[in-house]
Protein backbone atom coordinates (compact mmCIF):
# COMPACT_ATOMS: atom_id res chain seq x y z
CA UNK A 1 0.00 0.00 0.00
CA UNK A 2 2.85 2.77 0.86
CA UNK A 3 4.64 1.55 -2.46
CA UNK A 4 1.31 2.79 -4.34
CA UNK A 5 0.60 5.52 -2.36
CA UNK A 6 4.12 6.83 -3.49
CA UNK A 7 3.81 5.59 -6.74
CA UNK A 8 0.71 7.68 -6.82
CA UNK A 9 2.48 10.88 -5.54
CA UNK A 10 5.25 10.68 -7.69
CA UNK A 11 2.97 10.00 -10.98
CA UNK A 12 0.94 13.49 -9.71
CA UNK A 13 4.92 14.80 -8.90
CA UNK A 14 5.71 14.13 -12.31
CA UNK A 15 2.88 15.54 -14.19
CA UNK A 16 3.20 18.54 -12.91
CA UNK A 17 6.74 19.02 -13.89
CA UNK A 18 5.62 18.31 -16.98
CA UNK A 19 3.44 20.76 -17.30
CA UNK A 20 5.27 23.24 -16.09
CA UNK A 21 8.51 22.15 -18.65
CA UNK A 22 5.76 22.71 -21.15
CA UNK A 23 4.42 25.91 -20.07
CA UNK A 24 8.53 27.06 -19.50
CA UNK A 25 9.33 26.05 -23.06
CA UNK A 26 6.07 27.43 -24.70
CA UNK A 27 7.47 31.06 -25.99
CA UNK A 28 10.83 29.40 -27.34
CA UNK A 29 8.46 26.31 -29.44
CA UNK A 30 5.96 25.80 -31.28
CA UNK A 31 5.06 22.79 -30.20
CA UNK A 32 5.08 23.47 -26.38
CA UNK A 33 3.16 26.40 -27.08
CA UNK A 34 0.24 24.52 -28.19
CA UNK A 35 0.08 21.75 -26.43
CA UNK A 36 0.47 24.11 -23.03
CA UNK A 37 -2.59 26.54 -25.23
CA UNK A 38 -4.60 23.44 -26.09
CA UNK A 39 -4.46 21.28 -22.75
CA UNK A 40 -5.82 24.70 -20.81
CA UNK A 41 -8.27 25.66 -23.19
CA UNK A 42 -9.87 22.06 -23.60
CA UNK A 43 -11.84 21.75 -20.35
CA UNK A 44 -12.96 25.49 -21.33
CA UNK A 45 -14.00 24.03 -24.77
CA UNK A 46 -15.85 21.32 -23.76
CA UNK A 47 -17.76 22.51 -20.90
CA UNK A 48 -18.98 25.04 -23.84
CA UNK A 49 -19.64 22.65 -26.49
CA UNK A 50 -21.38 19.88 -24.60
CA UNK A 51 -23.81 22.22 -22.71
CA UNK A 52 -27.11 21.20 -24.95
CA UNK A 53 -25.39 17.87 -26.77
CA UNK A 54 -27.86 15.09 -26.56
CA UNK A 55 -27.46 11.72 -26.91
CA UNK A 56 -24.90 8.88 -26.51
CA UNK A 57 -21.45 10.40 -26.02
CA UNK A 58 -18.06 8.45 -27.15
CA UNK A 59 -14.66 9.48 -25.94
CA UNK A 60 -11.73 8.64 -28.33
CA UNK A 61 -8.38 8.77 -27.02
CA UNK A 62 -5.18 8.90 -29.46
CA UNK A 63 -1.54 9.98 -28.85
CA UNK A 64 -0.81 11.36 -32.05
CA UNK A 65 -1.49 10.41 -35.79
CA UNK A 66 -0.59 7.14 -36.05
CA UNK A 67 -2.81 6.38 -33.29
CA UNK A 68 -5.31 8.21 -34.92
CA UNK A 69 -5.28 5.63 -38.19
CA UNK A 70 -5.90 2.55 -35.62
CA UNK A 71 -8.73 4.97 -34.31
CA UNK A 72 -10.05 6.33 -37.40
CA UNK A 73 -12.06 2.89 -38.68
CA UNK A 74 -14.08 2.38 -35.44
CA UNK A 75 -15.18 6.21 -35.32
CA UNK A 76 -15.93 6.03 -39.14
CA UNK A 77 -18.29 2.62 -38.36
CA UNK A 78 -19.70 4.37 -35.59
CA UNK A 79 -20.55 7.39 -37.61
CA UNK A 80 -22.11 4.99 -39.87
CA UNK A 81 -24.35 2.46 -38.14
CA UNK A 82 -25.54 5.40 -35.70
CA UNK A 83 -24.66 9.11 -37.25
CA UNK A 84 -27.20 10.42 -33.95
CA UNK A 85 -24.20 9.72 -31.51
CA UNK A 86 -21.70 12.28 -30.26
CA UNK A 87 -18.08 11.64 -30.87
CA UNK A 88 -15.39 13.95 -29.05
CA UNK A 89 -11.55 12.78 -30.71
CA UNK A 90 -8.99 14.01 -28.04
CA UNK A 91 -5.12 13.81 -28.88
CA UNK A 92 -1.74 14.80 -26.85
CA UNK A 93 0.48 15.46 -29.50
CA UNK A 94 0.24 18.87 -31.56
CA UNK A 95 0.97 17.37 -34.50
CA UNK A 96 -2.32 14.87 -34.22
CA UNK A 97 -4.26 17.92 -32.86
CA UNK A 98 -3.35 20.34 -35.77
CA UNK A 99 -3.31 17.60 -38.63
CA UNK A 100 -6.47 16.47 -38.07
CA UNK A 101 -8.66 19.57 -35.77
CA UNK A 102 -10.94 19.58 -38.52
CA UNK A 103 -11.69 16.10 -38.85
CA UNK A 104 -15.59 15.98 -40.24
CA UNK A 105 -16.26 12.60 -38.79
CA UNK A 106 -16.48 13.59 -35.13
CA UNK A 107 -18.10 16.34 -33.69
CA UNK A 108 -15.27 17.91 -31.52
CA UNK A 109 -11.57 17.59 -31.62
CA UNK A 110 -9.67 18.43 -28.53
CA UNK A 111 -6.25 18.77 -26.88
CA UNK A 112 -6.46 15.95 -23.45
CA UNK A 113 -5.82 18.06 -20.64
CA UNK A 114 -3.18 17.22 -18.40
CA UNK A 115 -3.78 13.98 -16.76
CA UNK A 116 -3.69 14.88 -12.96
CA UNK A 117 -6.78 14.08 -10.46
CA UNK A 118 -8.49 17.45 -10.93
CA UNK A 119 -8.91 17.35 -14.38
CA UNK A 120 -9.74 13.96 -15.08
CA UNK A 121 -12.45 14.13 -12.96
CA UNK A 122 -13.60 17.67 -14.41
CA UNK A 123 -13.16 16.24 -17.36
CA UNK A 124 -15.62 13.44 -16.99
CA UNK A 125 -17.96 15.50 -15.28
CA UNK A 126 -18.32 17.66 -18.09
CA UNK A 127 -17.61 15.31 -21.05
CA UNK A 128 -20.65 12.82 -19.22
CA UNK A 129 -19.38 10.11 -21.75
CA UNK A 130 -21.11 6.67 -21.85
CA UNK A 131 -18.29 5.12 -23.33
CA UNK A 132 -13.94 5.88 -23.72
CA UNK A 133 -11.92 4.33 -26.27
CA UNK A 134 -8.02 4.37 -26.07
CA UNK A 135 -5.53 3.54 -28.97
CA UNK A 136 -2.72 1.25 -29.00
CA UNK A 137 -0.42 2.44 -26.53
CA UNK A 138 -2.11 5.77 -24.07
CA UNK A 139 -2.47 4.58 -20.08
CA UNK A 140 -3.00 7.76 -18.38
CA UNK A 141 -3.16 6.90 -14.23
CA UNK A 142 -5.91 9.72 -13.88
CA UNK A 143 -8.27 9.45 -16.85
CA UNK A 144 -8.19 5.52 -15.84
CA UNK A 145 -8.86 5.25 -12.57
CA UNK A 146 -11.71 8.14 -12.71
CA UNK A 147 -13.38 5.91 -15.37
CA UNK A 148 -13.61 2.99 -13.37
CA UNK A 149 -14.34 5.20 -10.43
CA UNK A 150 -17.26 6.38 -12.65
CA UNK A 151 -18.44 2.87 -14.52
CA UNK A 152 -18.13 4.17 -17.76
CA UNK A 153 -17.10 0.95 -20.10
CA UNK A 154 -13.27 1.90 -21.29
CA UNK A 155 -11.89 -0.36 -24.09
CA UNK A 156 -8.01 -0.13 -25.53
CA UNK A 157 -8.25 -1.41 -29.31
CA UNK A 158 -5.19 -2.42 -31.39
CA UNK A 159 -2.97 -2.74 -28.47
CA UNK A 160 -0.14 -4.55 -28.47
CA UNK A 161 2.60 -5.96 -25.82
CA UNK A 162 5.92 -6.78 -24.89
CA UNK A 163 7.91 -8.60 -22.30
CA UNK A 164 10.26 -5.75 -22.23
CA UNK A 165 7.61 -2.76 -21.50
CA UNK A 166 6.72 -1.77 -17.70
CA UNK A 167 3.97 -3.52 -17.19
CA UNK A 168 6.52 -6.46 -16.92
CA UNK A 169 9.32 -5.55 -15.00
CA UNK A 170 9.64 -6.14 -11.39
CA UNK A 171 9.00 -2.55 -10.45
CA UNK A 172 6.13 -2.64 -12.88
CA UNK A 173 3.06 -3.85 -10.99
CA UNK A 174 1.60 -0.88 -9.75
CA UNK A 175 1.53 0.61 -13.27
CA UNK A 176 0.23 -3.32 -14.57
CA UNK A 177 -2.79 -2.94 -12.59
CA UNK A 178 -4.08 0.29 -14.76
CA UNK A 179 -4.59 -2.87 -17.36
CA UNK A 180 -7.64 -3.79 -14.46
CA UNK A 181 -9.31 -0.33 -15.47
CA UNK A 182 -10.03 -1.53 -19.18
CA UNK A 183 -13.21 -2.67 -19.49
CA UNK A 184 -11.84 -4.94 -21.84
CA UNK A 185 -8.14 -5.23 -24.04
CA UNK A 186 -8.17 -5.64 -27.70
CA UNK A 187 -4.90 -7.09 -28.82
CA UNK A 188 -3.02 -7.45 -32.31
CA UNK A 189 -1.60 -10.67 -31.85
CA UNK A 190 -1.95 -14.02 -30.08
CA UNK A 191 1.63 -13.22 -27.96
CA UNK A 192 0.19 -9.89 -26.59
CA UNK A 193 -2.86 -12.15 -25.55
CA UNK A 194 -0.40 -15.12 -23.88
CA UNK A 195 1.26 -12.37 -22.32
CA UNK A 196 -1.08 -10.55 -20.54
CA UNK A 197 -3.48 -13.52 -19.58
CA UNK A 198 0.66 -14.76 -17.69
CA UNK A 199 0.18 -12.01 -15.88
CA UNK A 200 -3.25 -12.60 -14.60
CA UNK A 201 -5.31 -9.78 -16.79
CA UNK A 202 -7.73 -12.40 -18.30
CA UNK A 203 -10.10 -9.80 -19.61
CA UNK A 204 -8.76 -9.93 -23.34
CA UNK A 205 -8.89 -11.05 -26.77
CA UNK A 206 -6.84 -10.95 -30.52
CA UNK A 207 -8.86 -8.73 -32.74
CA UNK A 208 -5.74 -7.84 -34.74
CA UNK A 209 -4.93 -4.55 -35.87
CA UNK A 210 -7.64 -1.60 -37.31
CA UNK A 211 -4.91 -0.34 -39.76
CA UNK A 212 -5.38 -2.95 -41.76
CA UNK A 213 -8.66 -2.41 -42.74
CA UNK A 214 -7.38 1.71 -42.81
CA UNK A 215 -5.44 1.23 -45.97
CA UNK A 216 -8.29 -1.25 -47.05
CA UNK A 217 -10.68 1.40 -47.39
CA UNK A 218 -8.26 4.40 -48.46
CA UNK A 219 -7.40 2.15 -51.38
CA UNK A 220 -10.97 2.31 -52.33
CA UNK A 221 -11.40 5.71 -52.03
CA UNK A 222 -8.14 6.63 -53.71
CA UNK A 223 -7.60 10.02 -54.70
CA UNK A 224 -6.69 10.98 -58.61
CA UNK A 225 -3.07 12.92 -58.64
CA UNK A 226 -3.05 13.62 -62.51
CA UNK A 227 0.81 14.80 -61.87
CA UNK A 228 1.83 11.86 -60.86
CA UNK A 229 -0.34 10.09 -63.33
CA UNK A 230 1.63 11.96 -66.20
CA UNK A 231 4.98 11.14 -64.36
CA UNK A 232 4.38 7.44 -64.54
CA UNK A 233 3.15 6.99 -67.76
CA UNK A 234 5.39 4.85 -69.69
CA UNK A 235 7.88 3.90 -67.54
CA UNK A 236 8.57 0.76 -66.49
CA UNK A 237 10.14 1.26 -63.01
CA UNK A 238 9.08 3.27 -60.96
CA UNK A 239 10.09 3.47 -56.89
CA UNK A 240 8.39 5.20 -54.62
CA UNK A 241 10.02 5.99 -51.22
CA UNK A 242 8.32 7.24 -48.62
CA UNK A 243 8.69 8.94 -45.33
CA UNK A 244 12.55 8.94 -46.01
CA UNK A 245 15.34 10.43 -44.00
CA UNK A 246 18.70 11.40 -45.41
CA UNK A 247 20.49 8.98 -44.38
CA UNK A 248 17.98 7.05 -46.99
CA UNK A 249 17.70 9.81 -49.60
CA UNK A 250 21.44 9.80 -49.99
CA UNK A 251 20.98 5.81 -50.50
CA UNK A 252 18.18 6.97 -52.96
CA UNK A 253 19.93 8.94 -54.79
CA UNK A 254 23.14 7.03 -55.32
CA UNK A 255 20.62 3.70 -56.81
CA UNK A 256 18.60 6.05 -59.38
CA UNK A 257 21.90 7.91 -60.42
CA UNK A 258 23.53 3.97 -61.35
CA UNK A 259 20.10 2.89 -62.33
CA UNK A 260 18.82 5.52 -65.23
CA UNK A 261 16.19 3.15 -66.21
CA UNK A 262 14.57 3.99 -62.66
CA UNK A 263 11.95 6.62 -62.14
CA UNK A 264 11.81 7.90 -58.73
CA UNK A 265 8.47 9.58 -56.38
CA UNK A 266 10.14 10.81 -53.41
CA UNK A 267 7.82 12.03 -50.66
CA UNK A 268 10.34 13.01 -47.80
CA UNK A 269 9.58 13.17 -44.02
CA UNK A 270 10.54 16.36 -43.59
CA UNK A 271 9.20 19.70 -45.87
CA UNK A 272 11.47 22.48 -43.96
CA UNK A 273 13.57 24.50 -46.53
CA UNK A 274 16.76 23.65 -44.96
CA UNK A 275 16.28 19.75 -46.03
CA UNK A 276 14.74 21.34 -49.52
CA UNK A 277 18.34 22.71 -50.03
CA UNK A 278 20.20 19.07 -48.19
CA UNK A 279 17.77 17.47 -51.08
CA UNK A 280 19.17 19.68 -53.91
CA UNK A 281 22.51 18.41 -53.20
CA UNK A 282 21.76 15.11 -52.83
CA UNK A 283 19.94 14.60 -55.96
CA UNK A 284 22.08 17.48 -58.29
CA UNK A 285 19.08 19.12 -58.86
CA UNK A 286 17.75 16.47 -60.58
CA UNK A 287 14.40 16.43 -60.21
CA UNK A 288 11.43 18.56 -60.58
CA UNK A 289 9.17 19.63 -57.59
CA UNK A 290 5.83 18.62 -57.05
CA UNK A 291 4.07 22.14 -56.34
CA UNK A 292 5.87 23.60 -59.61
CA UNK A 293 5.38 20.36 -61.51
CA UNK A 294 3.65 20.28 -65.14
CA UNK A 295 3.03 17.34 -66.98
CA UNK A 296 5.21 18.56 -69.49
CA UNK A 297 8.48 18.79 -66.72
CA UNK A 298 7.63 15.40 -64.92
CA UNK A 299 7.37 13.70 -67.95
CA UNK A 300 11.20 14.57 -69.08
CA UNK A 301 12.18 14.38 -65.17
CA UNK A 302 13.61 11.07 -63.65
CA UNK A 303 12.73 12.08 -60.26
CA UNK A 304 9.81 13.92 -58.57
CA UNK A 305 9.90 15.21 -55.36
CA UNK A 306 6.70 15.32 -53.89
CA UNK A 307 7.03 18.89 -51.31
CA UNK A 308 3.25 18.88 -49.97
CA UNK A 309 1.64 16.68 -47.15
CA UNK A 310 -1.27 14.27 -47.36
CA UNK A 311 -0.80 12.39 -50.68
CA UNK A 312 1.33 9.70 -50.11
CA UNK A 313 -1.22 6.59 -49.61
CA UNK A 314 -2.64 8.10 -52.81
CA UNK A 315 0.94 7.96 -54.35
CA UNK A 316 1.75 4.68 -53.50
CA UNK A 317 -0.55 2.74 -56.09
CA UNK A 318 1.60 4.78 -59.22
CA UNK A 319 4.86 2.73 -57.88
CA UNK A 320 5.86 -1.02 -58.49
CA UNK A 321 8.28 -0.73 -56.32
CA UNK A 322 8.05 1.01 -52.47
CA UNK A 323 10.37 1.91 -49.88
CA UNK A 324 9.40 2.87 -46.61
CA UNK A 325 11.47 5.61 -44.78
CA UNK A 326 12.73 5.56 -41.26
CA UNK A 327 14.29 2.61 -40.68
CA UNK A 328 17.78 3.52 -40.67
CA UNK A 329 16.66 5.74 -37.98
CA UNK A 330 14.09 5.14 -35.09
CA UNK A 331 11.55 3.24 -36.66
CA UNK A 332 10.11 2.53 -39.82
CA UNK A 333 7.04 4.60 -41.05
CA UNK A 334 3.73 2.87 -42.57
CA UNK A 335 4.50 -0.02 -44.30
CA UNK A 336 1.00 -1.02 -45.10
CA UNK A 337 -0.38 1.88 -46.88
CA UNK A 338 1.91 0.72 -49.44
CA UNK A 339 1.44 -3.19 -49.34
CA UNK A 340 -2.28 -2.63 -49.67
CA UNK A 341 -1.75 -1.96 -53.16
CA UNK A 342 0.25 -5.17 -54.01
CA UNK A 343 3.65 -3.64 -54.25
CA UNK A 344 6.49 -5.08 -53.09
CA UNK A 345 8.11 -3.70 -49.90
CA UNK A 346 11.60 -2.50 -48.88
CA UNK A 347 12.83 -0.72 -45.02
CA UNK A 348 15.99 -0.79 -43.47
CA UNK A 349 16.76 -2.19 -40.04
CA UNK A 350 15.03 -0.87 -37.53
CA UNK A 351 11.41 -2.71 -38.38
CA UNK A 352 11.28 -5.61 -35.09
CA UNK A 353 8.51 -2.92 -33.08
CA UNK A 354 6.38 -3.79 -36.00
CA UNK A 355 4.13 -6.69 -36.51
CA UNK A 356 3.38 -5.78 -40.11
CA UNK A 357 6.92 -5.54 -41.05
CA UNK A 358 7.88 -9.14 -39.61
CA UNK A 359 4.74 -10.32 -41.49
CA UNK A 360 5.17 -9.04 -44.68
CA UNK A 361 8.48 -10.52 -44.38
CA UNK A 362 7.18 -13.93 -43.40
CA UNK A 363 4.29 -13.62 -46.48
CA UNK A 364 7.46 -12.93 -49.36
CA UNK A 365 6.36 -9.43 -49.48
CA UNK A 366 8.93 -7.28 -47.95
CA UNK A 367 12.79 -7.29 -47.60
CA UNK A 368 15.05 -5.28 -44.59
CA UNK A 369 18.12 -4.10 -45.49
CA UNK A 370 21.21 -2.89 -43.44
CA UNK A 371 23.27 -0.92 -46.24
CA UNK A 372 23.74 0.29 -49.67
CA UNK A 373 24.66 -2.66 -50.68
CA UNK A 374 22.09 -4.57 -49.58
CA UNK A 375 19.12 -1.67 -50.57
CA UNK A 376 20.46 -1.85 -53.91
CA UNK A 377 19.80 -5.87 -54.65
CA UNK A 378 16.51 -6.01 -52.79
CA UNK A 379 15.23 -3.05 -55.09
CA UNK A 380 17.17 -4.76 -58.29
CA UNK A 381 14.97 -7.81 -57.05
CA UNK A 382 11.62 -6.06 -55.79
CA UNK A 383 11.62 -5.15 -59.67
CA UNK A 384 12.66 -8.24 -61.12
CA UNK A 385 10.18 -10.57 -58.52
CA UNK A 386 7.49 -7.66 -58.69
CA UNK A 387 4.16 -9.70 -59.55
CA UNK A 388 5.35 -13.04 -56.95
CA UNK A 389 6.05 -10.42 -54.02
CA UNK A 390 3.34 -8.12 -54.70
CA UNK A 391 0.67 -10.49 -54.82
CA UNK A 392 2.18 -11.96 -51.37
CA UNK A 393 1.44 -8.56 -50.19
CA UNK A 394 -1.97 -8.50 -51.52
CA UNK A 395 -2.79 -12.10 -49.69
CA UNK A 396 -0.95 -10.74 -46.08
CA UNK A 397 -3.09 -7.53 -46.07
CA UNK A 398 -6.29 -9.32 -47.00
CA UNK A 399 -5.64 -11.74 -44.38
CA UNK A 400 -5.46 -9.55 -42.05
CA UNK A 401 -8.54 -7.33 -42.23
CA UNK A 402 -11.62 -7.64 -40.27
CA UNK A 403 -10.45 -5.92 -36.55
CA UNK A 404 -12.85 -3.53 -36.74
CA UNK A 405 -15.90 -5.64 -37.61
CA UNK A 406 -14.76 -7.84 -34.39
CA UNK A 407 -14.73 -4.55 -32.08
CA UNK A 408 -17.42 -3.16 -33.03
CA UNK A 409 -19.77 -5.81 -32.62
CA UNK A 410 -18.15 -6.60 -29.41
CA UNK A 411 -18.55 -3.02 -27.81
CA UNK A 412 -21.66 -1.61 -29.70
Amino acid sequence: MVLCLDMGLLYNIGIRCYSAAIALASPFNRKARLRHRGGREALHHIEESMRDVEGHIVWLHAASLGEFEQGRPIIERIKFEKPETVVVLTFFSPSGYEMRKDYAQVDKVLYLPFATKRNAKQWLQLLAPEMAVFVKYEFWPAYLKALKKNHIPTYLISAIFRPGQLFFLPWGRGYRRLLHCFTHIYVQDQPSQELLQRYGIQHVSVAGDTRFDRVSEVRKNVKELPIIEHFAQNRTRILVAGSTWPEEEKMLARYVAERENTGLILVPHELHSAHMHQLYQYFEGRYVRYTEATPMSVAMCPILLVDTMGLLSSIYRYGHVAYIGGGFGVGIHNTLEAAVYGMPVVFGPHWQKFREARGLQQAGAAISVKNYREMAEALDRAFEEQEQMGQAATDYVQSECGATEKIYREIF
